[in-house]
């Protein structure tokens, strides 16, 4: 009965440990023990006891002003032996992807308002779309790029992208106003559409999610816009069928 009550209370301190690191998370000034207290919900005397514990371990350090303390050093070292290959995980879903729709399946991920194909697999179409990994692309008339948005508040989309939406063809939304409304509608629905607003004769559905580090990736199919149009329904409900599969992988 001992034993059970001291492993117990010792994953109670890793938790409370764990709730202590996240609370300083995005406070480069740090926290005061009181602040810290009042954000975990512990007595200040625990958390006290427990900063000093981390401190020792260099998982905070001491900041100024104050008694304030912030992340240290210790969890940057640990944080840069951390790999997560995004591509290696997802290609075997992209392939089972490509292989029920016969359609061209991409992987892309995102830095600030441009998209990168990371990974890609081929259609067993004889007219299909390709696009080269590596290669970048706007995110405001892509479908990849608009479910990134969708992820994102308007002020947030507004920011990043600004209101000078270049027109690549007479699909292209160029007006941000609508721009957010169709966001909204994505944000519903969970996929999102680029109906030749990127290329002529090109539309696609995307999904986007986060990968364990918070970072965005992109699932997207694009197709001949006369066979899109024909497959529409199918392809969308795959993607979102797709998205969950890979939130599961992560997960795992």
């Amino acid at each position: 009965m001992r034993d059970d009550l001291s492993e117990k209370s010792q994953v109670q301190v890793i938790a409370r440990a764990a709730s202590i690191l996240r609370s300083l998370e995005n406070q480069p000034a740090g926290l005061s023990l009181g602040q810290i207290a009042q954000r975990v919900g512990l007595a200040r005397s625990t958390v006290q006891r427990i900063v000093a514990a981390l401190a020792f371990e260099k998982f905070l350090i001491a900041a100024s002003p104050g008694a304030r303390v912030t992340l240290g050093p210790e969890l940057l070292r640990l944080g840069g032996t951390i790999r997560f290959d995004i591509v290696q995980l997802a290609h075997p879903l992209l392939a089972r992807v490509s292989n029920d729709l016969r359609e061209t399946v991409d992987l892309a991920t995102f830095k600030g308002d441009r998209l990168t194909f990371v990974d890609q697999v081929i259609g067993a179409q004889r007219l299909r779309t390709v696009s080269a990994v590596g290669e970048q692309f706007p995110l405001y008339c892509t479908a990849n790029g608009k479910a990134y948005l969708a992820t994102l508040t308007d002020s947030a989309v507004e920011a990043l992208i600004g209101d000078d939406l270049p027109r690549r063809t007479p699909h292209t939304i160029t007006d941000l106003t609508h721009l957010l409304a169709e966001l909204a509608e994505v944000r519903r629905s969970g996929i999102a559409f680029d109906r030749e607003e990127h290329s002529l004769g090109i539309s696609a559905a995307g999904v986007a999610i986060a990968d364990p580090f918070g970072n965005p990736v992109a699932l997207t199919v694009p197709a001949p816009t006369h066979r899109f149009k024909r497959n529409e329904h199918a392809i969308a409900n795959r993607l979102l069928m797709a998205k969950d599969e890979l939130a599961e992988m992560m997960a795992s």
